[in-house]
């Protein structure tokens, strides 16, 4: 099973929140939104400031970044049109 790691992202600056073993990168990417969300109510001062959760590989790729902050639903469907 492979290894994620899990970092906050405050602009240039990337902090370890942790890493797990994990099924796959579906579940990772899961873990992620669900930081991010917990990250939103424990964190408010990162909120509207472009803060995100990033999750990466065991060879340090990225392969997912979500907002702390995230688009509200209502806007995001407008937002594609």
């Amino acid at each position: 099973m492979p290894y994620f790691n899990f970092d906050l992202v405050i602009g240039d600056d990337f902090r370890s929140q942790g890493g797990m073993i994990l099924e796959g990168t579906e579940i990772a990417i899961d873990k992620a939104d669900s930081l991010a969300s917990e990250l939103c109510v424990v964190r408010p001062e990162l909120r509207s400031t472009g803060c995100a959760v990033r999750v990466t590989d065991g060879d340090s790729n990225e392969l997912y970044r979500t907002p702390i902050d995230p688009i509200r639903p209502w806007l995001r469907s407008s937002w594609r049109a």
